[in-house]
């Protein structure tokens, strides 16, 4: 698509506006929630909002990126594997998006590589301006269209050589769409000194300065910290940044990340922005959201303990879906969650860790892939059996819980053959047209995926439904060879997939509460709507009491 092409779609009849969302200072400064808080309070005013995260890592998709340096992986209905910024925009405006809404700079040079080889180009010299900078507008545009408002995410920090070509497809973006359909966001950070006790806008004025420096001047700027500053240094952002205060928001941490809209609201910065595009808007209706950050936020008389048995402890991002739909149960439930990080390799090297397992409500053995504190997890699933212990696993935990309970059953090497390759009960193996594949890309099962449940099942009785749609990451499968042994066990399947081929559920017989599902539930949750399998592993956490 040439520069012709770009600006036809970016006009096209709908007549998007776009906001663009770039951060200054330092990484990890907020901008996804800003994002995401931005299109919540449009959204609360009628209008259509889509959003999008453009991030400048050079690979093609998140899939490969390592939770423990990034957090998690999200995943799409479409089966994108993405950044978890898109885990926020899913939660906060509850819509479901799609592959279209992260681009990467690796699909973008792979895709300019790929037309450079089909002589897309002609024989042209192929370069970052301006092949590069119009298949990113080509990517903005196209996600945009048909929608009010546009939102773009440019991720990392604004001085980065990664993100440059981002930062300069947007400016031109700009440029060829018309200033007035466009909005800049920089989201900065104040600096506090606790040795004299004062804030410095020091960095956020240079960070504005960096921006300009490109060619793009911010219209609002979100001010960034970890405690309230004083109003006192709205002027001086003003004066040195050239923005008017009343379009400088300051966002302090807030007790719930879902309080971020309403201090937004607060602020009006929807009327500067409304304002300043021209956009035709309702009064803002925020009651919902209102309603449920008031829950998110009371103190409760009771509290449940949820250990969580995970491999990556260094960074809580890495279950960050996970978290989200747990708290989020638990405010439907009027009860408070204590979420406990359990290590999983701790639990496998020393069986004192158990003893950590007594102390807790209930358990989650959520997704993961390798070897590394496996272990650890087998004998949490166990634990939970023989105790009747609430158990929810989700994705590797059904996986996990087929190898726990074949082997309380006796066959002491199950085994996945992810873990041991020659195990001589294989109850998790690899699907049969994938064998030989097992290390190649595009041979999981990504994405949205129809589950027929049993009738008389607890899973059909906490969803309350015959048939759900979940979204899987994985590459291994319940091994159907062993599928008939299932009661022998003390376990049934009482999720299939349409053709029966595939076990998608699994629960434990005359348990309160064990079920696990191939799938990863928590990518669905939503703040005002939690997933039915956490509500009632918080139900039944709270029956421990």
């Amino acid at each position: 698509m040439g520069p012709e092409e770009v600006v036809k779609v970016a006009k096209a009849k709908s007549q998007t506006k776009y906001i663009f969302v770039t951060g200054g200072v330092l990484s990890g400064v907020g901008k996804g929630i800003s994002a995401a808080s931005i299109g919540t309070i449009l959204k609360a005013r009628g209008l259509s909002v889509n959003i999008q995260k453009c991030d400048p890592y050079l690979n093609v998709d998140a899939g490969t990126l390592n939770p423990a340096e990034h957090g998690e992986c999200f995943v799409t209905r479409d089966g994108a594997e993405t950044d978890l910024d898109l885990g926020h925009y899913e939660r906060f405006l509850d819509i479901e998006l799609t592959q279209a809404s992260s681009l990467m700079s690796g699909r973008v040079l792979q895709q300019v590589i790929e037309g450079e080889r089909n002589g897309k180009y002609l024989g042209k010299t192929v370069q970052i301006i301006p092949h590069v900078t119009n298949k990113i507008q080509e990517a903005i545009a196209t996600t945009g269209k048909g929608f009010d408002v546009h939102i773009v995410e440019i991720g990392g920090t604004v001085g980065d050589y990664e993100s440059l070509s981002f930062i300069e497809a947007i400016r031109e973006l700009a440029m060829k769409v018309g200033q007035e359909k466009c909005l800049f966001v920089h989201v900065v950070y104040l600096t506090y000194l606790g040795s004299s006790g004062e804030f410095k806008t020091k960095p956020a004025q240079n960070a504005v300065r960096e921006l300009r420096g490109l060619g793009i001047v911010p219209d609002v700027l979100v001010a960034r910290s970890e405690v309230k500053p004083p109003r006192s240094v709205l002027p001086k952002l003003s004066m040195f940044s050239g923005i008017e205060p009343e379009a400088i928001v300051l966002l302090p941490n807030a007790p719930t990340i879902y309080q971020v809209p309403l201090t937004l609201e607060k602020a009006k910065i929807a009327d500067v922005i409304i304002r300043r595009l021209g956009l035709r808007a309702q009064k803002a209706d925020m009651a919902q959201w209102q309603r449920f950050v008031k829950s998110a936020l009371t103190r409760y008389r009771k509290t449940v303990r949820i250990g969580v048995i995970a491999k990556y402890v260094d960074n809580q991002d890495t279950y960050m879906s996970v978290f989200e739909a747990l708290r989020a149960a638990a405010w439907s439930c009027e009860v408070n969650v204590d979420i406990v990080w359990v290590n999983a390799e701790g639990v496998e090297k020393d069986k004192r860790n158990l003893q950590i397992l007594n102390t807790l409500d209930g358990i989650i053995v959520p997704g993961g892939f390798g070897s590394r504190g496996i272990e650890g997890k087998v004998i949490a699933a166990i634990y939970a059996l023989n105790n009747k212990k609430p158990y929810l696993g989700l994705c590797l935990g059904l996986q996990v819980s087929l190898i726990a309970a074949a082997r309380r059953a006796g066959l002491k090497k199950a085994n996945s053959t992810e873990f041991d390759v020659n195990t001589p009960e294989p109850v998790v193996s690899t699907m049969a047209e994938q064998v030989g594949k097992e290390n190649t890309g595009g041979t999981m099962r990504l994405g949205d995926y129809e589950c027929l449940l049993t009738s008389g099942s607890k899973a059909r009785k906490t969803y309350g439904e015959a048939a759900v749609t979940e979204r899987h990451r994985h590459r291994y499968e319940a091994n159907n060879s062993y599928r008939g042994v299932y009661e022998k066990w003390g376990i049934r399947a009482s999720g299939v997939s349409p053709d029966g081929n595939l076990v998608e559920m699994v629960e434990a017989i005359g348990h309160p509460y064990f079920l696990t599902t191939q799938a990863h539930p928590e990518l669905r949750s939503r703040p005002n709507r939690p997933h039915p399998l956490f509500v009632g592993l918080i139900k039944a956490a709270m029956l421990q009491k």
